[in-house]
């Protein structure tokens, strides 16, 4: 597989990575460890979890599959700490829950460090130079040997890999995680020119639309589907509108003429995308793997790419496009 820099840094993943969001819940460990070698046979190097996937589940499952089936050294464990199960505050990125959790995960992991460690979610009850601060400790202190965020949107990204920039002996931020599809551009507003200028590689997280631009969904909602179960339902359901219809439908109509799957040209595009890093794909079994990782050896005419950007192109106008046009 492919491999390349995480933003302006030298720190190389695969082009590919891992999710591990249902790892320790849905996803057992038999199941785990078949994704876990497949993607690792497959020259696949990043990984990618939270402390809260699972309720930490997810970490101590691969914490249990590293070393005894892949080599430690092989991999880029990429983690996230933050989001918290309280009702009242979602997100706590304050410096002693960061680091406490930090701790936790790198025990759960059973690892000295994680090679990219992530603010989950920006937290408007901590100031932000304090959140930092908590990235730059977890390097200098050897933990983690990059820092990146997560769902930060545009000013906040730019605020947080400015301050980064600009402070000598503070660590820049090598990337940020965000949702980005056919079906979720929002991202391409304000926080991918961020990322871009600055330098800050983009990791997006459900490449796929919540697994809809599988075509899956299309002429119903399948029993055994995350559509179709009682818990993720909720997560499926605001990309089964009619406008994702239309984009799943140019999206099949796109596949049948280069004799792919929708789920290949769907996650091609995203992956070839200017700024993009790495799409991080979650899948429940082994069989579902092998088809995110037979993308590999796709790449999109332009004229493919160019319809489907038409046909999901967002509403963008001022002030992010030229106001003199308007």
């Amino acid at each position: 597989m492919e491999q390349r820099h995480l933003g302006r840094t030298g720190l190389r993943v695969s082009r590919l990575g891992l999710g591990t969001l249902t790892w320790g819940r849905d996803t057992g460990e038999l199941d785990a460890a078949d994704q876990l070698k497949a993607f690792w046979e497959a020259g696949g190097t990043l990984v990618d979890t939270a402390d809260v996937y699972g309720d930490g589940g997810a970490e101590y499952l691969l914490g249990r599959l590293v070393e005894d089936l892949v080599p430690r050294s092989d991999l880029v464990i990429a983690t996230k700490a933050g989001s918290v199960p309280d009702p009242y505050r979602r997100f706590d990125a304050s410096r002693g829950h960061l680091l406490t959790a930090l701790d936790a995960s790198l025990q759960r992991l059973g690892t000295d460090y994680v090679d990219l460690w992530q603010v989950h979610a920006y937290d408007t009850a901590t100031p932000l130079d304090e959140t930092l601060q908590a990235l730059d400790l977890a390097v200098s202190s050897g933990r983690a040997r990059y820092v990146g965020v997560s769902n930060f949107c545009g000013w906040q990204l730019a605020k947080a890999a400015t301050w980064q920039q600009a402070v000598p002996a503070r660590t820049p931020l090598a990337s940020t995680q965000m949702e980005y599809s056919l079906l979720q551009r929002g991202i391409e507003r304000e926080v991918l020119p961020a990322a871009l200028d600055l330098g800050v590689g983009l990791l997006p997280s459900s490449p796929l639309g919540r697994g809809v631009l599988t075509g899956k969904y299309r002429h119903g909602t399948p029993q055994d589907s995350r559509g179709g179960s009682e818990d993720m339902a909720p997560f499926v359901a605001p990309y089964l509108d009619e406008t994702a219809r239309l984009i799943v439908d140019a999206l099949a109509i796109a596949a049948d003429g280069l004799a792919a799957s929708p789920l290949q040209v769907a996650l091609a595009w995203v992956r070839d995308r200017p700024g993009v890093t790495a799409p991080i794909v979650g899948t429940r079994n082994a069989r579902q793997l092998a088809a995110a990782l037979s993308v590999e050896t796709l790449s999109l005419p332009d004229e493919i790419c160019q319809a489907l950007d038409d046909v999901s192109a967002p509403v963008h106008r001022y002030p992010d496009h030229d106001w003199s046009t308007l």
